[in-house]
């Protein structure tokens, strides 16, 4: 529901909202330019008095003088039966020029307030500021949602190009856009008096005035009491009028002047209801705050970003959702598929495992969660393929699922099997599909699989679970899906450096420039004198597609294009089929490749120490952090390999760091040697010093396989027990960092 009403309202409202934004960033600059054209006398250093004295001179006929918000001065004269209007120096009374209002201003502020279209046009504005209202409160709700809570709100973002940019764009104006909209609704519910702005409350209409020769302006004494910059509006009498008088507006209140006698005649002071008014309006406009006037401009432009990724990502989301073909009806199948997806991803897992068992012959029937049956009649399995939203919630298919499952009191025949999809980067990985789990086993549900988990729609991890399924139905399931696979790049492997082959355990550091192939990279590299290589960070990873598959494998970076190589570290195992490609390509081999940005597992910025922890190739990406380590902040490398004189990866170059400073300490450990050790054993010996370094706010980062990680998560968290902190306080702060596999 929350997601429809941040969407609905988006799609509606898309391009008005983009047209109110721009005209209104373009109008935040007038309160601005018109500051600095501006002299600003000092509170108290000129009197209105004071300041109709020195007009008398050069505007003897004056008519009216105004004070804008942004300290302007305008004088309406008539010269020789001419009307005119001039910019006056309040502090000498001099002219600067004449005061003419832009055209295009005035053309800009027409088509934000009413599109050009009078009344008509003034209402699809305010509600479109509604709508902006409606869009900017789900979208902080939305936003907590899928960052885990509130607490996270502030932590790096995942997903695609336009997910990263609306959410990175959205979380930074938020504020901001929420201010322009609640303003600009109010603002046109006093256009249309469905509330006061508080002006009934007029001053009171002087009956009877002094008569007598009027007094010069510069000898009225509630001029002379009123302080120039409280200024709004002195409006003069007319000339030889008898009954004249002067009607005076100040931020105060307003009221009527004798021109004989230059006391008050009457006087109003503004009500709540108009200070109310006229502090909504400077906040809408900046007209008074020049500099909040350009900051919600620059927020304002960030709205045609927004207004282009948000389509983009309901139509992604609206596209991505797989055609069933063969999909069998509920009381027939003999397997049911329920998805529960927030973003339609999980739906191409589903359709995988729908089409290969519908190919093996059974009737398959797939639905989301929220349409779970109370009886399947012929069902002999039930397969729950469900991702997590934020801190463990149900997706958007999923949210009735508790609901319909409460209801449903009778054991069934079939067995289940469930499988979450989410990212281990969270501390909720898989959290409601955990649940889900329980759940079933809680009401005695048979299992056919016990709870599977995949890591970042990993396809390995995906065929392997199928394998699972396979197995458990006795027969042969091979499930092969790849998530849209990014166009990729021909780069040409330059150099490599062997290890580990006395320990069994053959390693490789690869390093690959662009191919000479690619013609239209290596032409625009020429140009601009660059590697060739498509952009990415020591990190990110490298996805291979290896020949005589269509499934890419990932390898952490251990360099940054800037380096003008690609490079990565890898372990040749006997039945793989990427790593036995990659550690036999000779020198001058190809590869096909594409870059996945991983913006999360890097060192944050500022003077904190640094902990890099890893074991074997997951030095890799370490080791790139150590290289780019120019600023020499603290940096503490804990790692583990087999024998020092085989696989002691990248030695040469630590020893280089350690020497240059890039790198403060190297602890390494061998489990091959008389003082056999592994990494988390070190980590523990190390504990009183690494106390230290995390109440110094120092920041941990993990690369490797998903049993060391876990290993080094306990020894950090009993050394973390007498801090009364824990991992995964570490990981909701953003210091503490996992790249596992």
């Amino acid at each position: 529901m929350l997601r429809q009403l941040h969407s609905l309202p988006g799609l509606l409202a898309a391009l008005f909202v983009v047209l109110l934004a721009v005209t209104g960033a373009i109008l935040s600059l007038n309160p601005a330019l018109e500051r600095l054209a501006t002299v600003l006398p000092a509170a108290g250093q000129i009197s209105v008095a004071e300041l109709t004295g020195k007009l008398a001179k050069r505007y003897p006929e004056t008519e009216q003088i105004v004070r804008t918000p942004s300290g302007t001065l305008i004088v309406y004269f008539t010269r020789d039966g001419q009307v005119g209007a001039d910019r006056v120096n309040p502090q000498t009374g001099e002219t600067i020029g004449p005061y003419e209002p832009s055209s295009f201003s005035r053309w800009v502020k027409n088509l934000h307030r009413s599109l050009l279209l009078d009344t008509p046009g003034r209402a699809i504005a305010g509600i479109t500021a509604l709508l902006l209202v409606t869009l900017t409160i789900s979208g902080v709700f939305l936003l907590a949602t899928r960052m885990g809570g509130w607490r996270q709100l502030l932590q790096p973002v995942r997903g695609t190009l336009s997910q990263r940019l609306h959410i990175e764009f959205g979380r930074v104006v938020i504020i901001g856009l929420l201010l322009s909209a609640l303003t600009g609704v109010y603002l046109s519910a006093i256009t249309f008096e469905l509330i006061s702005e508080g002006i009934e409350a007029e001053p009171e209409l002087p009956q009877q005035v002094s008569s007598g020769i009027p007094a010069a302006t510069n000898t009225l004494a509630a001029l002379k009491a009123m302080d120039l910059t409280q200024l709004r509006e002195l409006v003069y009498p007319y000339p030889n009028d008898p009954d004249g008088m002067y009607s005076l507006t100040t931020e105060q209140g307003a009221g009527y002047i004798d021109q004989v006698s230059g006391e008050w005649l009457s006087y109003q002071e503004h009500d709540a209801t108009h200070v109310f008014y006229e502090f909504i309006y400077m906040l809408h406009t900046g007209e008074g705050l020049w500099w909040l006037g350009i900051i919600l401009g620059l927020f304002a432009l960030a709205i045609p970003v927004m207004a282009v990724t948000g389509p983009l990502i309901w139509w992604k989301r609206h596209s991505s959702k797989p055609k069933f073909a063969a999909n069998s009806a509920a009381n027939t199948a003999d397997t049911v598929i329920l998805v529960g997806s927030e973003s339609n991803s999980t739906w191409g897992f589903a359709k995988t495992l729908h089409d290969n068992l519908v190919q093996a012959g059974y009737r398959v029937h797939s639905a989301p969660m929220n349409q779970l049956a109370s009886n399947y009649r012929s069902a002999q399995r039930l397969f729950i393929l469900s991702a997590t939203y934020g801190d463990g919630d149900a997706p958007a298919s999923a949210k009735q699922f508790f609901q319909r499952l409460e209801k449903i009191h009778q054991q069934p025949t079939f067995a289940t099997a469930v499988l979450g999809f989410g990212d281990r980067q969270y501390p909720q990985f898989c959290g409601f599909a955990k649940k889900v789990e329980e759940t079933l086993s809680a009401k005695g549900w048979p299992q056919l699989l016990p709870l599977d988990r995949i890591n970042r729609q990993s396809p390995q991890e995906f065929a392997r679970w199928g394998n699972a399924v396979g197995k458990a139905l006795g027969s042969e399931l091979t499930l092969v899906h790849i998530p849209t696979r990014p166009k990729t790049t021909t780069l040409t492997l330059a150099e490599r450096v062997d290890y580990g082959v006395d320990v069994q355990a053959p390693t490789a550091v690869l390093r690959f420039i662009a191919s000479e192939n690619n013609t239209e990279i290596n032409l625009i590299s020429r140009l601009f004198k660059r590697s060739g290589l498509p952009p990415f960070d020591a990190g990110d990873l490298v996805g291979i597609i290896p020949p005589g598959s269509q499934v890419p494998r990932f390898y952490s970076l251990a360099s940054a294009s800037k380096d003008g190589i690609l490079e990565i570290c890898v372990r040749q195992h006997p039945n793989g089929l990427c790593s036995n490609f990659l550690c036999t390509l000779p020198i001058g081999g190809n590869i096909e490749a594409f870059i996945q940005l991983n913006p999360d597992f890097r060192p944050a910025s500022g003077k904190a120490p640094i902990v890099l922890i890893s074991a074997g190739t997951g030095i890799g990406p370490l080791m790139g952090f150590i290289r780019h380590n120019w600023a020499h902040h603290p940096m503490y490398l804990y790692w583990g390999g087999r024998s020092p004189q085989s696989d002691f990866l990248y030695e040469p170059e630590l020893n280089t760091y350690l020497k240059d400073k890039r790198l403060t300490e190297l602890n390494a450990v061998f489990s091959r040697t008389n003082d056999r050790a592994y990494v988390q054993d070190k980590i523990s010996l190390d504990g009183e010093k690494l106390r230290k370094l995390i109440k110094s706010d120092a920041q941990i980062l993990v690369c490797g396989g998903r049993d060391m990680a876990n290993s080094i998560m306990t020894a950090l968290n009993d050394i973390l027990a007498p801090l009364d902190i824990s991992v995964v306080t570490l990981k909701v702060q953003g210091r503490y960092r996992e790249d596992v596999y």
